[in-house]
């Protein structure tokens, strides 16, 4: 008999009305990624206010290498989620069981392999970004540190895709809260206790990720459904691996292709020198609450998806996609005019130097406005990964948004050299990338729809 109740958290995703259901389980899920940059913005204004701009340009140096190099193994954690919801909406028992132990064993291979790569060719990695001799040490230190941690860091992501993709998106939010309260305190104790500077923020931030990744497991491992982790059993099925990989890679190769056009567009900024960079940081950071609700909404339109996938219903699949575009262009408009018109309030949170909140505001006005574009575009590829088409999406991203930004840098910025003209790339990507990913739901949808439904 398959066991689908896991607690009050878990919902009903197979029947009933869906704008609620969808809201009651996509604000969990902006609530953790809210606390997760407030937890980020705490490493930066704890560096940027007591350790200089040189800190907070170091810190904000190795994010967009880091997720370059992350986020392909990321990506393997929404092909855990959606294989769960699958197995899930199916109520299939022994396919929830063998796409958890699966995913858990990949998240601690992958950590461990991650770690190695880090740690090794920090300093190499950022010497290819430019980046500037003054943040060059700190950012190096602070990228091997980071490393250090990344299976605990795997380890709560997959975890955390699991307990989703069963309908649970309050345990990780109640986890994340707990873990990320210790990185606040650890961080002020490592830097203003003990005068320490990237190197303490670094060390807050692994302490933090090991707790939350003892505490999601442990609640795994005492879960009274088919998602209920016995360490005894890690194995990988061949099955549910394929499942994982189908979805997963090309989600990561996705992310990844982000991260690399964020890389060079990183690297160009870098020749701006240090001001620039930490107002782009300060910037970056804030517009990243804005991008978490989007990707929550993507989030919840994948799990949506495909837990009525499993269950063989795609007239409800239908209705989910244009439910979610609606919500996350509500959503993604009003966070942005946010950002716009408190701008300077918010950045001198960060820094207060005006030259580094002048160079965060050429950021912020020229992205904001258009957030509603990447909402759309995040939506659409949720629900196209609900269905089982990630690969076309990935596809899309790589030509309209990865490629388009690439040679916007080499062409368009080569001729105007400005700030403004670098940041304008992103809304024209968000744009051309929606429209392509619309024409590949209307083109895909009748056969995924009938083929990947039949066969869950």
């Amino acid at each position: 008999m398959f066991r689908r109740k896991t607690g009050r958290e878990t919902m009903d995703m197979c029947s009933g009305p869906l704008t609620g259901k969808i809201l009651r389980f996509a604000l969990p899920l902006i609530l953790t990624g809210v606390l997760q940059l407030l937890y980020n913005a705490a490493d930066i204004v704890v560096v940027g206010q007591f350790s200089g701009k040189e800190a907070l340009a170091a810190v904000g140096a190795t994010s967009a290498l880091i997720n370059l190099i992350v986020n392909l193994f990321m990506g393997l954690s929404v092909g855990a989620s959606v294989a769960v919801a699958r197995a899930w909406g199916a109520k299939d028992e022994k396919g929830v069981h063998q796409a958890v132990h699966t995913a858990v064993l990949v998240a601690g291979v992958c950590g461990l392999f991650l770690t190695v790569i880090g740690v090794s060719f920090a300093r190499i990695f950022l010497n290819w970004m430019g980046t500037p001799d003054d943040v060059i040490e700190g950012a190096t230190l602070y990228m091997q540190i980071y490393f250090a941690g990344m299976p605990f860091n795997l380890m709560y992501n997959f975890c955390a895709a699991i307990l989703r993709g069963a309908g649970d998106s309050k345990r990780p939010l109640y986890i994340l809260t707990f873990s990320g309260l210790i990185n606040v305190g650890l961080n002020l104790i490592f830097v203003l206790g003990f005068g320490m500077s990237v190197d303490g923020v670094a060390l807050a931030t692994i302490a933090s990720q090991a707790v939350s990744a003892f505490l999601v497991l442990r609640r795994l491992m005492r879960a009274d459904s088919s998602i209920r982790l016995d360490l005894r059993k890690l194995k990988i099925d061949k099955r549910q691996f394929a499942a994982i990989v189908r979805v997963g890679l090309p989600a990561g190769l996705q992310s990844s292709l982000f991260a690399i056009s964020n890389v060079l567009i990183q690297s160009a900024i870098n020749s701006f020198g240090s001001v620039t960079m930490a107002g782009h940081t300060a910037a970056g950071n804030l517009e990243g609450f804005a991008f978490t609700a989007m990707s929550s909404m993507q989030q919840a339109d994948m799990t949506f998806t495909s837990q009525n996938m499993g269950a063989q219903k795609p007239e409800r699949v239908k209705k989910i996609l244009w439910i979610c575009l609606g919500l996350v262009c509500c959503i993604s408009t009003a966070i942005g005019l946010g950002l716009y018109f408190l701008g300077p309030v918010l950045l001198s949170i960060y820094n207060s130097d005006p030259a580094v909140i002048a160079m965060g505001m050429i950021h912020l006005k020229n992205k904001c406005l258009f957030h509603f574009a990447l909402g759309t575009n995040e939506v659409c590829v949720g629900h196209l990964r609900g269905i089982g088409c990630s690969m076309p999406s990935m596809l899309i991203s790589l030509a309209f948004i990865c490629g388009l930004r690439v040679a916007w840098v080499y062409t368009v910025f080569a001729v105007w050299p400005t700030l403004e003209c670098l940041f304008i790339s992103y809304p024209v990507s968000w744009v051309l990338g929606t429209a392509g990913q619309l024409i590949c739901y209307f083109a895909v949808r009748k056969r995924y729809l009938k083929t990947e439904a039949a066969a869950a």
